[in-house]
């Protein structure tokens, strides 16, 4: 007969398992390291000065919420507000002509002409800032090769404006929805679209009643994605527009140099501030979204 082991031994074996499984915690540790200095500081150091208002005659400070009215009226209301309008129309533009070319490239037949598009799609979703504003203004400006060929600045066509700045967002917009939502179009079952066809449906309404639905979180979530591109975006709108356009971008870079107002880089924190708030109610409405449309993706 075998004797029985010990209690005393086991106890060895299942401490020693332990220990190996320890170091799984551990490696997680660098990250939320980087994570605290890289988006906690700065998010720490943008909502002290936001609330911090600072006396120009004695140079002592104090908390209030002075910036952020002040961040909420005049010119600044004013370029918040058409930071939301570009972006919000750019996004809805960009979601609207880069789905059907998405659903072209997934329903192709060609492997290559696949590989080729996404991969145009990744290096022109990153194509933007200066270098985009100048091809820009070379091929559309006022003396742009395009202008002067087809006679557009006679029709009124003007690039330093708000719609031209809408074209311009758009290139690198369509292309970024292209790579956002090919995903979500591989993930519509084939079997669905048998099943409405067999059952007497037609092509569109496959699409409204079946496809969109579950398409709906990933195109809102790709709206989400261009809504805050746009919103973001500064060296394409200050090298293209200037102010001729008013952006917040423009506005906290304005703040922060002092271009208009001395004194007024804790305004430029606040209207930061206010940027971050814009993109969480944005994330608020996408994230429950974008759980549902994941169990119809998985299932």
């Amino acid at each position: 007969m075998t004797a029985a082991l010990p209690r005393a031994d086991v106890a060895p074996v299942a401490s020693a398992k332990r220990r190996r499984r320890a170091p799984g915690w551990l490696a997680v540790v660098p990250l939320l390291v980087f994570t605290a200095i890289a988006f906690g500081l700065p998010a720490l150091a943008i909502l002290d000065g936001a609330f911090t208002v600072k006396d120009q005659t004695t140079g002592a400070t104090s908390y209030t919420v002075q910036n952020l009215s002040t961040s909420l009226q005049g010119p600044y209301l004013t370029a918040l507000i058409g930071s939301v309008k570009l972006s919000a129309i750019s996004a809805g533009l960009g979601a609207l002509l880069g789905l059907p070319l998405a659903q072209a490239v997934v329903s192709s037949r060609s492997r290559a002409l696949r590989e080729a598009v996404l991969t145009a799609s990744g290096v022109l979703a990153n194509f933007g800032g200066v270098p985009l504003a100048f091809a820009f203004v070379a091929t559309l400006g006022n003396a742009g090769v395009l202008t002067m060929h087809l006679g557009l600045k006679d029709s009124g066509w003007n690039l330093y404006s708000f719609w031209g700045l809408v074209l311009v967002y758009l290139y690198f917009l369509i292309p970024l929805m292209v790579l956002t939502i090919t995903p979500a179009l591989d993930g519509l079952r084939v079997q669905w679209r048998e099943a409405a066809l067999n059952n007497g449906a037609t092509g569109v309404q496959y699409w409204r009643h079946v496809a969109l639905p579950v398409l709906a979180p990933s195109l809102l979530g790709g709206l989400v994605l261009l809504f805050g591109s746009a919103f973001a975006a500064y060296a394409t709108a200050a090298a293209m527009v200037g102010s001729a356009v008013p952006l917040v971008t423009l506005q906290i870079a304005d703040a922060l140099s002092g271009n208009v107002l001395v004194g007024q880089e804790n305004v430029a924190l606040a209207l930061s501030l206010d940027m971050v708030l814009v993109a969480g109610l944005v994330m608020a409405v996408y994230l429950p979204l974008q759980r549902r449309s994941a169990r119809w993706l998985d299932a």
